[in-house]
């Protein structure tokens, strides 16, 4: 059965992801094993996934169906094939930046399935073991703070956390609050500073916006080149510029490694190594996936061109395909074997749903 296979880990539908998704498919959709919110959904869809949905690229056929979960009960979205052993980790919420909160729930099958994939790039990054990380980033809520945590261990270190609140931040600058967002911002660095000159970090995980404002303090940016071996930014976007500014001259020898995380596809994309034009971002296919659209038509634009971001996850916990994201990238080609697109020079939308779209930190 699928679900017994799928456990076993992330090559247990072998090479052939149009394989899973059809597996998929079976598993969403069955009475036994689907879960009260997508057996509900399909008596609205017009097609039965089983037949229709063959493949990746079939996972357009279905409504993009995130707005639903600012409202629905968790319990939900656990599917009925677990039974009495589904592991439930917690309830996480979205950022928040297009409305009210998205909610998902993660299982813990899920959970070590994205941790694996989070901590692949370490070794070949040269990032040894027993480093003592540091994040400022959203807890609470959020996933992320959860997700590092659990890094950090498996890489035999401690976790420092600096507590972000993104939708704070928001709410100010969208007053134009400016001042007081800011004064929040430095109170931020001010925690942070504590941490790092009183104790031995190697890994800070941070937004691009934050590590800006770390770099700005001569004393925390000395210390950081002194000791840091990895920096992991993620829950903002960065330019090209300002990140060959960052690898070339203000962090040169440290690591500087990106996620492409949402809470729409429940964990990250990992940066692809090695030098490219823009910092690319692969997806974790058949799991996560991509697409790079044209808003209008929300057909494929060319390879090169930049589109709106469409993501996928299908996984045996959670199905939420076909979501258009609030995000814009380049199309650029997949790695061998890996299934949808992979983005380039991720940059916010300035409108999603009629609403402009405050970055803030996070």
């Amino acid at each position: 059965m699928w679900d017994s296979a799928d456990s076993s880990g992330p090559d247990s539908a072998g090479d052939d992801a149009d394989e899973y998704i059809r597996a998929a498919m079976r598993w969403h959709f069955d009475p036994a094993t689907g879960s009260p919110f997508w057996l509900a959904q399909a008596d609205s869809l017009g097609f039965d996934p089983r037949e229709r949905v063959r493949s990746v690229a079939d996972l357009r056929l279905f409504p993009n169906v995130v707005d639903q979960l600012r409202d629905v009960r968790p319990e939900q979205l656990i599917p009925r094939g677990y039974g009495d052993s589904a592991e439930i980790v917690g309830v996480y919420d979205s950022g928040g930046t297009t409305g009210a909160p998205k909610r998902v729930v993660f299982l813990n099958d899920w959970l070590q399935r994205m941790i694996t994939h989070m901590l692949e790039p370490l070794d070949r990054l040269g990032v040894p073991l027993g480093l003592n990380w540091l994040g400022i980033l959203p807890t609470g809520p959020h996933a992320v703070g959860h997700f590092i945590g659990l890094v950090a261990r498996a890489r035999r270190g401690f976790l420092y956390t600096v507590d972000l609140d993104p939708r704070w931040v928001r709410k100010l600058m969208a007053s134009g609050q400016t001042a007081q967002a800011d004064a929040y911002i430095e109170h931020l660095v001010e925690q942070s500073s504590h941490i790092l000159l009183s104790q031995d970090i190697g890994v800070i995980v941070t937004t691009p916006p934050l590590l800006e404002r770390l770099a700005r303090r001569e004393d925390l940016l000395e210390i950081i080149n002194r000791d840091v071996r990895l920096i992991m930014w993620a829950g903002a976007h960065l330019d090209a510029d300002t990140h060959d500014l960052f690898r070339t001259e203000v962090f040169p020898g440290i690591a500087l490694h990106g996620v492409y995380g949402s809470t729409m596809i429940m964990g990250g994309a990992n940066q692809r190594l090695g030098d490219t034009e823009f910092p690319v971002f692969d997806g974790f296919g058949p799991h996560i996936t991509f697409q790079v659209v044209d808003p209008v038509t929300l057909e494929p634009v060319p390879y090169g061109r930049r589109g709106q971001v469409v993501t996928n996850h299908v996984s045996r916990s959670m199905l939420l395909p076909n979501n258009l994201e609030r995000d814009t990238a380049i199309r650029v080609p997949a790695l061998p074997g890996q299934p949808g697109d992979s983005l380039a020079d991720l940059a916010p939308v300035q409108l999603f749903g009629a609403k402009p779209v405050i970055e803030g930190v996070y």
